[in-house]
């Protein structure tokens, strides 16, 4: 009934709510009843309920980023093993990647650490995230530069930026050749929430010289981890 009464945002009566969900109309009163006393709803015009001032407090205290992050840490761990590649998770936070979690043989050799911040446009999880922000945040950002050279394979020119991203979004997946530390590939993959949008993204990184792992296998692992990550953190699709 609660999930029922927020998605209705306040517009049907609580019968017309337990019929559509088809709970009996005395139950749910009852229910909705408790849920007012405790302050996860209240009521409006019209014996009609939204959120109350305790379920909107809870909201606010959730970093949906964080929580995806707890609940993909085994996955990952499990991933980097089988790879043998360092694996990453990062989410978006004022224009910059934010690394979350790093794990795998060879971690401590990759600079980039947990809780660092690091520019999006030089790196695959950072191309993932910048490709799937709405066109108005990314139109922003690639005109927000300049974007520094890293590295000789850095893309620094926001209009060839910009069409990386797009090729990014068509094919679901990013790479970094060298565009931070010439001797490291990083293969990058979108974490989707059931609406489509992208909160994070995780990656695996080795050295340009390792052929220890086909770029196929690579992409394939990393998709289906990334899905598994999505079912544990969002539900069944």
């Amino acid at each position: 009934m609660l999930e029922a009464v927020i998605a209705d945002g306040g517009a049907s009566s609580v019968s017309t709510l337990a019929r559509a969900v088809g709970c009996p109309v005395a139950t749910a009163h009852r229910q909705v009843a408790t849920l007012v006393a405790q302050g996860f709803l209240i009521t409006v015009s019209h014996g009609r309920h939204i959120a109350g001032p305790r379920l909107r407090s809870l909201i606010a205290r959730v970093d949906d980023k964080q929580m995806i992050a707890n609940v993909a840490a085994p996955l990952l761990h499990r991933l980097a093993a089988a790879t043998r590649a360092v694996v990453q998770l990062g989410t978006f936070e004022n224009d910059m990647v934010t690394y979350r979690i790093k794990t795998g043989q060879g971690a401590h050799d990759l600079f980039t650490q947990v809780d660092m911040q690091l520019e999006a446009y030089c790196s695959g999880i950072g191309k993932v995230l910048l490709a799937h922000l709405p066109a108005s945040e990314r139109e922003a950002y690639l005109a927000g530069g300049p974007f520094v050279a890293l590295t000789a394979q850095t893309i620094t020119d926001p209009a060839a930026l910009a069409g990386e991203l797009a090729r990014v979004a068509q094919q679901g997946f990013a790479e970094d050749r060298g565009e931070i530390d010439p001797d490291v590939f990083c293969l990058a993959v979108p974490i989707r929430r059931p609406d489509g949008s992208v909160p994070a993204a995780i990656s695996a990184s080795r050295l340009k010289s390792a052929t220890h792992v086909r770029f196929e296998t690579l992409q394939t692992s990393l998709r289906t981890t990334a899905d598994a990550i999505e079912q544990a953190a969002f539900g069944p699709r």
